[in-house]
């Protein structure tokens, strides 16, 4: 008797403990950021400050360059609107993926970007590395990332901006492919644990973490897509700088062209 009694006091303990754990998850949700949060007024503010706020980044970049070789506003526009038009795509198809995925569309979105800052840049790097090689193999020069011709040709920009974006397309399929394992969702549950207020993790994810790494990747990637300053004047001496900054790039020395 006293064993049954004991077995009965035991499963209605589990089930109250059970409970407990389903009240603390659903009280857990109310507190957390809801389908539609990322791309509500307080959220879209937070998309804008952090364009705006990666978008100088850039600028501070070029500011830090050599003068010597610094590159000019039309080369620089060309070289950094290529990963801004990737980067916005990339952060749109997470905005629309995270709305569309169950569970707290904050922590899916934040586990995506940390995925595609890492595993994604990872792969886009090997992507532009192996393009450049056929590139160079069959010689298409119009696709060769920072080469635009002198003076500047849009059509060349164009070529290669398409390149890139299918680069950022392909590794966006590969990291959702990832994101299917059911790993992400236990790390999904701990990742913003600690934080309570659906309007700070919003901003936790939409702002304070993407502003610091996407700083980091813009200039990382952004050393991917311009020309390497070791093909130009200080390695070759067909090139020479000119110094005036309205069109400060660098051209092949006429003396030189001569024997082409």
């Amino acid at each position: 008797m006293d064993g049954v009694l004991s077995t009965t006091m035991s499963g209605e303990t589990i089930a109250a403990n059970f409970s407990l754990i389903e009240l603390a998850a659903k009280s857990s949700n109310l507190t957390k950021c809801d389908h539609g949060s990322l791309t509500g007024p307080w959220g879209l503010v937070l998309q804008f400050g952090l364009a705006f706020l990666a978008f100088c980044s850039l600028i501070v970049k070029r500011f830090c360059e050599p003068k010597r070789t610094r590159r000019s506003w039309r080369i620089w526009f060309f070289d950094t609107s290529k990963q801004g038009f990737g980067q916005v795509g990339m952060h749109f198809a997470n905005v629309y993926l995270a709305d569309a995925f169950r569970g707290d569309p904050c922590t899916w979105y934040l586990v995506s970007f940390l995925l595609d800052s890492t595993v994604g840049l990872l792969f886009i790097w090997i992507g532009l590395k192996l393009s450049q090689m056929i590139i160079t193999r069959y010689r298409w020069s119009i696709l060769s990332f920072g080469e635009y011709g002198t003076p500047p040709e849009i059509r060349k920009w164009l070529a290669q901006s398409l390149l890139y974006m299918l680069v950022m397309l392909i590794t966006k399929i590969f990291i959702t492919l990832i994101m299917q394992f059911n790993f992400w969702d236990q790390v999904r549950q701990i990742i913003l644990y600690p934080i309570k207020d659906p309007q700070v993790e919003i901003a936790v994810v939409m702002f304070i973490v993407p502003l610091v790494v996407n700083t980091i990747i813009f200039w990382v990637v952004d050393n991917f897509l311009k020309k390497s300053i070791k093909e130009t004047n200080v390695y070759n001496p067909k090139y020479r700088p000119i110094h005036n900054e309205s069109d400060a790039e660098f051209i092949l020395d006429e003396r030189n062209q001569t024997a082409y």
